[in-house]
């Protein structure tokens, strides 16, 4: 019997969509300088495009809502003597901008309230360009890349030909930190909280450093082949991704662990293709998708991040490669469209196209499972408070129902955070190639995954919480606690002890069975005729007392003889209770135990499934 494993998912179907093309920013001069980098950025407002100019550096900032054709001359952000490497917009004030150059300096902008990309001209009608602000000056070669904190107002990030990494005060102009390396940093990303920041260098090799302390906390070999790397922090967890290529110059996508970087990659290299375009990675954090845009090619795939690993959705196909790529932050998706990310990217240097990513559904209520709390514009430390070791964990986030509502958007505060307790070592995986298909054809009884899943839901929350988080979570606990106060209230307390329990009911009863299936778990309901035999018999009381006893009933108790029984009751009652209790306790953790075996039989039966399934398909 054959039959289909689909791995099951929300996100399966997401597809992108381009917009018509007088939605697309035209006439656009992209700068043909060969430096490696995302060329464009965004805000969601604005987009910012490095502009082949003449007379020093340039670079464009175009409002969103201004498509369609581009005048000939067009106001430009100008002050660099030399041209402009990289951009990237402060994410708690929309209309600042920094820029890095070949000049070895950083500027930043402010873009002026009445400015337009069409229309911002002189007396003369002639396009006014816009100086900077503030100059931060201290490298001493070229800087390629600029990145602002995602947590902490006025602070910046900068890397140089001059093999430093500089953590800048914007506010102040200051070098606040200073990270030294071997070689130039091709790519670096912020942690979660922006307490550390991971990079990648020429040198081949990742790090992750603690950026208050100047030190490195873990570093180890990244990809093999000769060409740039790329990294990204995967949003609220100690987990990087990597894009790369191999010694045979394969593109690949590496998943690591950020603080156990020398023990190599988890689970192998996602081989992608053959290509020599750059891929550039982009991580989705309320979805868990990663999103990865190749240079000299049109196509985009994207991947859901789940369990350290990467499972290909879909990808966007585009016969018009782009060198350019940027991604609007997640507060500017349009939710009544189920809309999860909206990006940009450059056609054949003259052109930006917008694209966006969506989740099929047909309901046009606020879908809150798609739509977790994203970050807000709203910083959670000040740059004093950061350089001064407080920490948070996290951004501020906002709700997204507002944006469906059109109403103010609420925030959660950032908490602070909590030391992290010691990591273990993770678990080896066996090398995948992403190029496999999702869906794969077997001859075995398809029944299998069936009978497993309900103890692998059961052994992964066990696995994922604790004890006392599962038996809150589980409402056949409370039952039995309430079924033994009140046979306590009426009979007495029981002793647990005896073979037939009057507190035992038909929904309360899991054994685990042996069979042909050892990870089956059976639910048995007791026969109805043994639930009779055990059912205490009732004793009809005698018509005719002798009237000894009934003398004894009407004489009158002793009111401190009767109230100490009453209080031996009392207690005998409750430490049985608590005898009981414990005791359903020491049967739980057994079944868990058994449970959790038969998870991890689960696994190994899985892996040699998928074993015979790989060697089905090469014969094939």
């Amino acid at each position: 019997m054959s039959g289909k494993f689909v791995r099951a998912s929300k996100y399966r179907h997401v597809f992108g969509q381009s917009v018509k093309k007088e939605l697309q920013y035209e006439n656009v001069k992209v700068t043909n300088n060969a430096w490696d980098s995302n060329i464009i950025k965004t805000n969601g407002k604005f987009l910012s495009v490095n502009w082949n100019a003449s007379g020093g550096g340039a670079f464009a900032v175009i409002p969103v809502e201004e498509v369609g054709k581009a005048p000939d001359q067009v106001p430009l952000f100008r002050g660099h003597t030399a041209q402009v490497l990289d951009t990237d917009f402060d994410p708690f004030n929309d209309r600042r901008i920094a820029s890095c150059s070949d000049d070895s300096k950083i500027a930043i902008w402010e873009i002026p309230e009445d400015y337009s990309f069409h229309k911002y001209v002189d007396a003369d009608n002639e396009p006014k360009d816009v100086k900077p602000v503030k100059w931060l000056a201290g490298h001493g070669r070229k800087v390629g890349h600029v990145l602002f904190h995602p947590v902490a107002e006025n602070i910046l990030a900068s890397s140089s030909l001059d093999y430093t990494v500089k953590i800048w005060n914007v506010e102040t102009g200051e070098v606040v930190y200073t990270l030294k390396h071997p070689d130039m940093v091709t790519s670096m990303s912020f942690s979660y909280n922006g307490a550390h920041l991971a990079t990648v260098g020429r040198d081949k090799k990742l790090r992750v450093w603690d950026i208050r302390a100047e030190k490195i906390v873990s570093e180890g070999a990244a990809h093999a082949g000769a060409k740039t790397q790329r990294v990204i922090w995967l949003g609220n967890s100690d987990r990087l991704a990597t894009t790369g290529f191999s010694r045979l110059s394969d593109r690949q996508i590496g998943i690591w662990d950020a603080f156990n970087l020398e023990k190599g990659d988890l689970g192998g290299f996602y081989n992608v293709d053959q290509s020599s375009g750059v891929l550039m990675p982009f991580y989705d954090d309320g979805n868990k998708i990663l999103y990865v845009a190749g240079k000299g090619d049109g196509n985009i795939r994207y991947y859901e991040f789940q369990n350290d690993e990467l499972f290909e959705l879909s990808e966007f196909h585009s016969t018009e490669p782009q060198r350019g790529f940027a991604v609007a932050a997640k507060r500017v998706v349009n939710v009544k469209e189920n809309e999860v990310l909206k990006c940009y990217k450059t056609v054949v240097d003259q052109r930006i196209e917008p694209i966006s990513f969506y989740v099929p559904r047909k309901s046009e209520e606020f879908q809150e499972d798609i739509y977790p709390d994203c970050p807000s514009a709203q910083p959670a430390l000040t740059a004093a408070d950061w350089i001064s070791g407080k920490s948070v964990d996290g951004p501020i986030l906002m709700n997204m129902i507002s944006l469906f509502n059109g109403a103010e958007p609420t925030f959660n505060a950032a908490k602070k955070e909590e030391p992290k307790k010691e990591q273990e070592a993770p678990v080896e995986k066996k090398t995948t190639n992403i190029e496999k298909p999702v869906e794969k054809e077997s001859s075995v009884d398809s029944d299998l995954p069936k009978k497993e899943s309900s103890i692998g839901s059961l052994g992964e929350s066990l696995n994922n919480n604790s004890l006392s988080d599962v038996l809150k979570a589980d409402g056949s606990v409370d039952k039995l606690l309430q079924r033994s106060s009140d046979l306590d209230t009426i009979n007495g307390a029981e002793d647990p002890s005896k073979e037939t329990s009057t507190w035992d009911d038909e929904d309360d009863i899991i054994e685990i069975k042996t069979s042909s299936q050892p990870n089956t778990v059976v639910k048995e309901e007791p026969k109805k005729e043994e639930l009779k035999k055990e059912e205490p018999k009732k004793e009809e009381p005698k018509k005719e007392e002798s009237k000894k006893e009934v003398a004894k009933k009407e004489e009158p108790t002793d009111s401190k003889s009767s109230t100490s029984a009453g209080g031996a009751a009392k207690s005998l009652g409750l430490k049985q209770s608590v005898e009981k209790l414990s005791n359903l306790v020491i049967s739980l953790e057994t079944v868990i135990d058994t449970l959790l075996k038969a998870n991890l039989e689960k696994d190994e039966r899985l892996a040699k499934l998928e074993e015979k399934i790989d060697l089905l398909l090469k014969k094939e």
